[in-house]
């Protein structure tokens, strides 16, 4: 998968748990995770990720790359939430996409501009 389309990606799931924990229906876990607080959090990632893969798309790679670096710290603290909160959901949707976020990023950090074209 092309780097822009992972952010895509990413960014599409973070709009669905964002709405999930807004609606009130991911709302499993006590302090410090707060379903609010989450939606909030995951609705700020997914425009910061949609941004980056959209100038990534265009050539302007700082910019994928920062939107990549913000998203891998907010999902740091999101799964850190989670986990001291026992919600179950949320735990595993980090875990899952996490490591999908430090792939690619080490991926656009460190492979020739070629692999983050959109061919």
């Amino acid at each position: 998968m092309k780097t822009p389309a992972l952010m895509g990606f990413v960014a599409a799931t973070l709009v669905v748990m964002s709405a999930l924990h807004l609606a009130g229906v991911l709302g499993d876990g006590w302090p410090p995770f707060d379903p609010d607080r989450a939606g909030i959090a995951e609705a700020v990632i997914a425009v910061v990720l949609a941004g980056g893969a959209v100038a990534l798309a265009r050539g302007v790679r700082w910019a994928g790359l920062a939107a990549f670096v913000f998203a891998v710290a907010g999902f740091g603290v999101g799964l850190s939430m989670t986990i001291r909160g026992h919600a179950g959901w949320d735990i595993a949707y980090h875990a899952t996409v996490l490591p999908l976020l430090l792939l690619a990023l080490a991926q656009l950090g460190f492979s020739p501009r070629a692999s983050i074209s959109t061919n």
